[in-house]
């Protein structure tokens, strides 16, 4: 019969590190309770076609309203908050790995760009935002006379 054991990319572990591991998970917060907001980084993919740049936010759980997206001196700065779910005083957290808090993102762009066209669309938590590039800076064919 085969035993399933966990992988691990640093060999067999010994049972005093084990319970080491065990001492600081259980008996030492991984997060404190602060007055202060965290801050968090959403993932992103930022693209480039001929005639645009595409940014995509990971923004899962947030609504459209919870974002604020502004171009000003060539910064494109995405920025919102994900706020907590209310806790219920009748549960237990044993361990909580979402992130909550305020974010902001800025991207500055190495081409001319469309400022009145910039477009953004959110659906099922990705944020869509779309620079398109300016006319003198898109690729053109020069003929020769």
């Amino acid at each position: 019969m085969t035993k399933l054991v966990r992988y691990s990319p640093f060999g067999v572990r010994s049972p005093l590190f084990t319970d080491w591991n065990r001492f600081f998970d259980e008996f030492l917060p991984v997060n404190t309770e602060s007055d202060t907001p965290t801050t968090w980084t959403p993932r992103v993919d930022l693209s480039e076609t001929e005639s645009e740049f595409r940014i995509l936010l990971d923004l899962p759980g947030m609504k459209k309203d919870d974002v604020t997206i502004n171009f000003e001196s060539d910064m494109l700065t995405i920025s919102g908050e994900r706020r907590e779910e209310a806790s219920r005083e009748d549960v237990n957290y044993y361990r909580t790995e979402r992130f909550y808090g305020r974010f902001s993102r800025s991207f500055t762009f190495p081409k001319a760009v469309e400022i009145d066209s910039i477009s953004a669309a959110f659906e099922d938590g990705v944020l869509t935002v779309k620079v398109p590039k300016a006319a003198e800076s898109k690729p053109r064919k020069i003929s020769i006379s």
